[in-house]
């Protein structure tokens, strides 16, 4: 998330398009990981980064504990928090991969916001902290969302539900594309404003190119830092929609923001989902930007697009198809 500051000279065609509270939530982002940010080494942009994640953080919700723990690789331990509500049989298991651009983001980022999910299903819920670029290049974080997936199925008896938000929605969407033949493949996926590789002649990347919060340089910067020497197009680990066969996948609910560069790929992965004869539902959330999760205690509308959310991930969970 870098682009526009917060001012009313930077706001252009948004001004009016989006709602005061939302504003306030972008300026006060804006001052915690300002645009500019995006030029300092990557262990500053991480460190301003982990203290907006910090000052946005709302705490857990009664009755969920919380766990961390490694997952053993060959290559090295995944670090993994789970999450449950004390006290209460869980009916499924939800794997959570974060946002971040692939380059930022850990197991403290989102926490509040798996906590949340967790106590608004009553599933448990295991967050991953795969390996990020530069560091790390794909398809590094790919492996390790695929690890997690592996040793979640062998270690629990629980229905799956894949969950990503943005980058993690990437991974949550490679994962089930990849494991959906497998013994215990995930019952259901739900994306949040995902990052899936799609065609940047879509709508959105061209209406939204300059939208508050990410913009397509911010997606096509991110991408760069992310990609290996000579990354092949056509790989469907690192662009789901490069995918040939979109045959055999869960249910899939994905869910983006109006006024953001990568809402078309949700709408494209819908309907090759659908074409391929699978249950997939898009639904685009009016008036919101990229990274609206956060602004869910301060804007009505992310307020009930989370809830939304939530009781998505419920009835995934469940066996259930709500639309």
């Amino acid at each position: 998330m870098a682009s526009n500051p917060g001012n009313s000279a930077s706001r252009g065609r948004y001004a009016d398009r989006l709602d005061p509270e939302l504003w306030d939530y972008i300026d006060e982002v804006n001052s915690w990981y300002p645009p500019e940010i995006t030029a300092a080494p990557i262990a500053e942009q991480r460190a301003v980064y982990d203290r907006m994640c910090i000052a946005f953080h709302q705490g857990h919700p009664e009755g969920v504990t919380a766990s961390d723990s490694l997952i053993a690789t060959t290559v090295h331990a995944i670090p993994v928090r789970r999450y449950r509500m004390a006290g209460k049989a869980a009916a499924a298991i939800v794997i959570y991969y974060h946002g971040g651009g692939f380059v930022l983001g850990n197991l403290d980022s989102h926490d509040d916001i798996c906590a949340e999910i967790c106590a608004g299903t009553g599933f448990e819920v295991v967050s991953a902290d795969y390996r990020l670029a530069p560091e790390h290049l794909h398809p590094a974080s790919f492996d390790d969302a695929l690890a997690v997936f592996e040793w979640v199925a062998a270690n629990s008896m629980l229905p799956i539900v894949l969950c990503g938000e943005s980058a993690g929605g990437n991974l949550a969407a490679a994962v089930a594309q990849a494991t959906r033949y497998h013994p215990r493949r995930a019952i259901g996926q739900m994306l949040i404003y995902p990052g899936l590789g799609g065609d940047e002649t879509g709508h959105s990347y061209i209406e939204h190119a300059e939208a508050p919060l990410l913009s397509v340089s911010d997606i096509e910067s991110y991408r760069r830092i992310r990609s290996a020497p000579g990354q092949a197009l056509d790989d469907a680990t690192f662009s789901p929609l490069k995918d040939r066969d979109f045959s055999g996948l869960p249910p899939t609910i994905i869910v983006t923001a109006e006024c953001d560069p990568l809402s078309s790929d949700g709408e494209v992965y819908r309907d090759r989902i659908v074409a391929a004869g699978g249950q997939a539902w898009w639904r685009e959330e009016p008036r919101l930007v990229h990274s609206f999760l956060r602004a869910r205690f301060t804007v009505p509308r992310a307020a009930e697009a989370f809830a939304r959310i939530v009781a998505d991930i419920g009835a995934l969970g469940r066996g259930e198809w709500p639309y």
